[in-house]
């Protein structure tokens, strides 16, 4: 098959620049995950998000703390120092921090200079999940918080699970908008061979992406069959994947039997948290919490589960690394033709972009997709 003709490969190009890549330059004033609630305890943790060194720690009260991990006066990773009650002492040459990162003594001389210090970051701990944010102090707002409450009701149950992404977060956000991928990344896992062809619906609102799918009748893979017992080929599969905000993407999933009356079948949820925390442009944590409405006492049900979401996201893991590769060479004639179903997705970076680099050159129109770039297709 032959390269796209000039202008369309133009167009391509073109419609490239108006969407945010593994380059686009982090959003700071939002709210990312820096950790799960549980990995933040007496004991110094070296993190990086967005771009900048961290210590976490919680104090003797259990408050979680997070300070920049740089001494200030020779630039040394207090996480290579010592904890000492609610302070922190560097490992090279002693300095002593407080919970707020102002140096509070130099063994070197008598009195501590005023006004030396390191930045801390405000910290929230909302259900699983400890944000923090990465803007102006002043601006942090904890209404900012993306709402999670099913996580804190006692009529769902969850797991909760970690990867290292060698990828950038864009592509995750990306891969996660647009689940046609199932029947092909997933085709060992929890992808079906009519996920890709089913019938798909689409919501764009400024910071809110959507695309609901439909996939019925469909028979259902082990990790859902098992648990709601729809093993059969009259199941309903009804997945709806949502661009929340930077730091949070939810998957929610409706199953019932289509042979039953509306009224009269029972229906199960699940909902999966992916959320992709930017870790630097080529690396991303990748927290994960699965939550589900049904058998919350079964505790067999819920590693069962686990165990196969691991392994599909496991899938998505080794995918986006591969891509990752690609996307890190320096290739001036590198294009992409995006397609229909890639038009919240294509709105999404577009809007990352806009959050990014708010006085960027693109038209003013970048809020919107044009046909001609969204249909694009490569002709022979």
């Amino acid at each position: 098959m032959s390269l796209p003709q000039t202008s369309l490969l133009r167009a391509s190009q073109r419609a490239m620049r108006q969407m945010a890549d593994r380059n686009t330059p982090f959003i700071k004033d939002e709210w990312y995950v820096v950790a799960f609630v549980t990995e933040i305890g007496r004991a110094l943790l070296e993190r990086t998000i967005i771009g900048q060194r961290l210590v976490l720690f919680r104090t003797t009260r259990g408050e979680p703390v997070a300070l920049e991990d740089r001494c200030a006066h020779r630039s040394y990773p207090l996480s290579a120092g010592k904890l000492d009650g609610d302070t922190v002492i560097c490992g090279y040459h002693g300095m002593r921090f407080d919970k707020v990162g102002d140096c509070i003594e130099v063994p070197s001389q008598a009195t501590c200079p005023k006004g030396i210090g390191v930045r801390r970051y405000p910290l929230v701990e909302r259900g699983p999940f400890v944000w923090g944010w990465f803007g102006a102090e002043t601006e942090a707002d904890p209404g900012r918080i993306p709402a999670t409450p099913w996580l804190e009701s006692d009529q769902w149950v969850s797991s909760q699970d970690y990867f290292h992404l060698p990828g950038n977060y864009v592509s995750l956000h990306e891969n996660l908008l647009d689940l046609t991928h199932l029947t092909y990344v997933h085709a060992g896992s929890f992808g079906t061979p009519d996920y890709a062809r089913a019938p798909y619906e689409v919501e764009s609102s400024d910071g809110r992406y959507r695309i609901t799918r439909s996939v019925v009748p469909t028979r259902l893979p082990p990790v859902w069959a098992v648990p709601t017992g729809l093993g059969h080929d009259h199941a309903a599969r009804i997945a709806t994947s949502e661009f929340v905000a930077p730091g949070l993407h939810v998957v929610s999933v409706t199953f019932y039997d289509t042979e039953l009356a509306p009224d009269k079948r029972p229906e199960f949820i699940i909902r999966t948290c992916h959320v992709p925390t930017p870790e630097t442009h080529g690396s991303t944590h990748y927290f994960i919490v699965h939550s589900r409405d049904f058998a919350q006492e079964d505790s067999s049900i819920t590693e069962f589960m686990r165990g196969q979401l691991m392994m599909a996201f496991r899938e998505d893991v080794e995918a986006l690394t591969k891509l990752e590769q690609v996307l890190a060479e320096d290739d001036p004639e590198r294009y992409e033709i995006s397609v229909a179903s890639d038009a919240p997705a294509v709105a999404m970076r577009r809007y990352l972009l806009r959050r990014a680099v708010p006085m960027t050159d693109a038209p003013a129109d970048r809020g919107t997709v044009a046909n001609s770039d969204l249909h694009a297709s490569i002709r022979p």
